[in-house]
């Protein structure tokens, strides 16, 4: 077994800060990144977590990443606005976006923000939480590197292409529902790479086609989508909306989040924010609809795992494979 440290999300945040400004990143984006990365383990999503900060880090040092560009927010309509990224990391971005959508969404009725020339943008559920947590409901919709194979096909296609959403529920914490069109998340085949771990052979294919449980093989093969061919369907949707719409690169044209070769990836995103028209009616509507799931023998709500690993993580602090770690303690010396 993989020796660990545990930290507290504290120190987890100056590690990675610290590493992210030593390898010349500007510290607006180096603290912007550091919160969403430790936000991410902290919640159980570790393939969004440290395990990035290495490729990161030499993405910065090889220039496929700009980690000292500064988003730039443009106004086009009244409930319309874009974000450019400039190459930069998707998070400062997606700090800009998020409020503006908020913004919108208070003023207008409803908000949404294009996010282009962007990068990797780790847990979505980040992201719409922020916005539900101002009494509006969130979706956010994204675009990767190819990985998933249209139905029947071999070859990838379309990305992961995650999609999210969020709405506030009253005296609680908002309902947060964050999800991938493949069966799991990339990143934890990345994650059971580095950490020389097999994976089940129900999450990916490889180069031929056939069911694997080596990670190596499935980074080279093809991700499984969720649903079988309508998997795929929602994945083109996502497509469209995080890259077509955003005038981002499409996935076949999106170079890897792994390591610091090609060009930038200029991914997309896209949130979209809206009030419900009778917020106290909305409310009350979603405590009925909530309660109805739970009284359903073995139902539980979506998030309710990651609402307990917040928790856990905040009082526990994060326990992180030392492999990690080590590297972070040589860009701080």
């Amino acid at each position: 077994m993989a020796e660990t440290e545990t930290i507290s999300l504290d120190d987890a945040h100056r590690m990675i800060a610290g590493a992210l400004l030593a390898a010349g990143v500007s510290d607006a984006s180096a603290q912007s990144v550091a919160r969403a990365l430790v936000a991410a383990e902290a919640e159980g999503q570790v393939g969004h977590g440290f395990s990035r900060v290495a490729d990161y880090v030499a993405q910065v040092r090889s220039g496929k990443v700009d980690g000292r560009a500064e988003p730039q927010f443009t106004q086009i309509a009244p409930a319309l606005g874009e974000v450019d990224a400039g190459h930069g990391f998707a998070f400062p971005a997606l700090d800009r976006a998020t409020t503006e959508a908020a913004r919108m969404a208070q003023e207008q009725g409803a908000g949404c923000v294009a996010v282009t020339r962007s990068h990797h943008c780790g847990a979505l559920s980040i992201q719409v939480e922020k916005i539900a947590r101002t009494g509006a409901v969130a979706m956010m919709f994204a675009n990767a590197p190819s990985a998933i194979a249209p139905w029947g096909a071999k070859t990838p296609l379309y990305g992961t292409n995650p999609i999210a959403f969020a709405c506030p529920v009253p005296n609680e914490a908002p309902l947060v529902a964050d999800l991938s069109m493949s069966r799991v998340a990339r990143g934890k085949i990345m994650n059971a790479k580095k950490k020389g771990e097999a994976i089940p052979d129900t999450w990916a294919l490889d180069r031929d086609g056939n069911p694997t449980t080596d990670a190596e093989a499935a980074l080279q093969g093809s991700m499984l989508p969720i649903g079988g061919a309508k998997g795929t369907v929602l994945a083109m949707i996502v497509e469209i909306l995080a890259a077509a719409v955003t005038s981002a690169n499409l996935s076949p044209n999106v170079s890897s989040f792994f390591d610091a070769d090609g060009p930038p990836p200029g991914t997309g995103q896209l949130l979209i924010a809206f009030r419900p028209p009778n917020a106290e009616g909305f409310g009350v509507r979603i405590r009925t609809l909530l309660e109805m799931v739970l009284a359903s023998e073995g139902a539980r709500l979506p998030g309710t795992r990651r609402r307990t690993a917040i928790a856990a993580s905040a009082r526990d602090g994060l326990t992180v494979p030392t492999a990690y770690l080590d590297p972070l303690r040589t860009y701080l010396n």
